[in-house]
């Protein structure tokens, strides 16, 4: 009879250490199989991130139990990096403490602020009419002496850090906080001995990105622009007229070939009609483009044309003789290869 209660009381104990290490492993052992990423949405319950972690957890149906247990039952909204071996509980106290993980925000050059806001949106949580909207703030735009033709050019095109969840003015507002840090002092420096402001230097530069893709050609193109502005003399710039007309027909109106008939635009941004630089930047210039202003090479151009024997680059000439060569060369080939618009 000893035997047997003896017996039973063992058993008893190892069920209950089986049970228990069991228990045990669901709250503590590891569960996350490999590092991944988690995304938590607004919208998301507790029953969404039991279900998007299911394919990185060997744990995945204790997730919920163990929340319980732990009295949680709303997860922080954020972008969350799930590292190898974590256990549900490891789990649970980072949707608990909001600890994100960080993102690299990047983009590129965007010819206006909705396709900037579709970029941006494509990597936060936000939509981009949310991010149009306080891009175009009145309050904001007024505060900071900017219009919404002007705003372009607070964002330099680059790598950034943001939480996934950055709200649209969070955003912006750092982007403005950047802008203002990109204008180092060498920077403003250089702007004050070219007599240009901020917003000037960045207005050249959208036209000198839009003439050269070719960044060892821009501080040529923005000292040719810079002798015509000493000059007094109207900048006629094609990419000018093209901002027109994209303006006009839509912004994704594909433009080969500025005819004539188009430099008769009435528009303030018409290069060939008005001296001086346009209002504001006609696109998002890249900090080569900036700096190939800042850094204009000095010399004695006054035009270019499209180098048709090696294509992307210019062929820069000082008089108007010189150049009507040049200009006859690339209508001709203009003209063969059948590019009338």
């Amino acid at each position: 009879m000893q035997k047997k209660r003896t017996y039973i009381f063992a058993s008893f104990l190892l069920l209950s250490g089986i049970l228990g290490y069991n228990y045990y492993q669901k709250i503590f052992g590891k569960a996350i199989i490999r590092e991944t990423v988690l995304f938590v949405y607004s919208s998301d319950t507790l029953l969404d991130i039991k279900n998007k972690i299911s394919e990185f957890s060997s744990k995945n149906d204790a997730f919920l139990m163990v929340a319980a247990k732990k009295g949680f039952s709303k997860p922080r909204i954020g972008r969350y990096l799930l590292k190898e071996d974590m256990s549900n509980n490891d789990l649970i106290n980072l949707l608990r403490s909001g600890n994100q993980a960080p993102i690299k925000l990047s983009f590129n050059n965007q010819d206006t602020l909705e396709k900037l806001a579709g970029r941006v949106a494509q990597q936060l949580e936000t939509d981009s009419i949310s991010l149009l909207n306080s891009f175009t703030d009145s309050t904001f735009l007024s505060k900071n002496n900017l219009t919404e033709a002007s705003v372009l050019q607070i964002f330099i095109p680059n790598s950034y850090e943001f939480y996934w969840n950055t709200s649209p003015k969070k955003f912006r507002d750092k982007m403005l906080r950047e802008y203002n840090l990109f204008w180092n002092s060498s920077r403003l420096k250089k702007a004050v001995a070219l007599n240009l402001s901020k917003s000037e230097i960045i207005t050249l530069a959208s036209i000198v990105q839009k003439e050269t893709a070719k960044i060892i050609e821009r501080p040529i193109v923005a000292g040719l622009y810079l002798n015509r502005l000493k000059k007094g003399w109207p900048l006629q710039a094609d990419p000018t007229i093209i901002y027109c007309i994209r303006k006009n027909k839509g912004q994704d109106f594909v433009v080969k070939r500025v005819l004539t008939a188009d430099l008769e635009i009435k528009s303030p941004y018409n290069t060939y009609k008005n001296k001086g630089l346009p209002p504001s930047l006609i696109s998002m210039p890249d900090i080569s483009a900036i700096d190939g202003v800042l850094n204009a090479q000095k010399h004695s151009y006054f035009y270019m044309c499209a180098n048709i024997d090696k294509l992307g680059y210019h062929t820069f000439a000082r008089s108007l003789k010189q150049h009507n060569r040049n200009a006859a060369k690339y209508h001709k080939w203009l003209n063969k290869q059948r590019i009338n618009r």
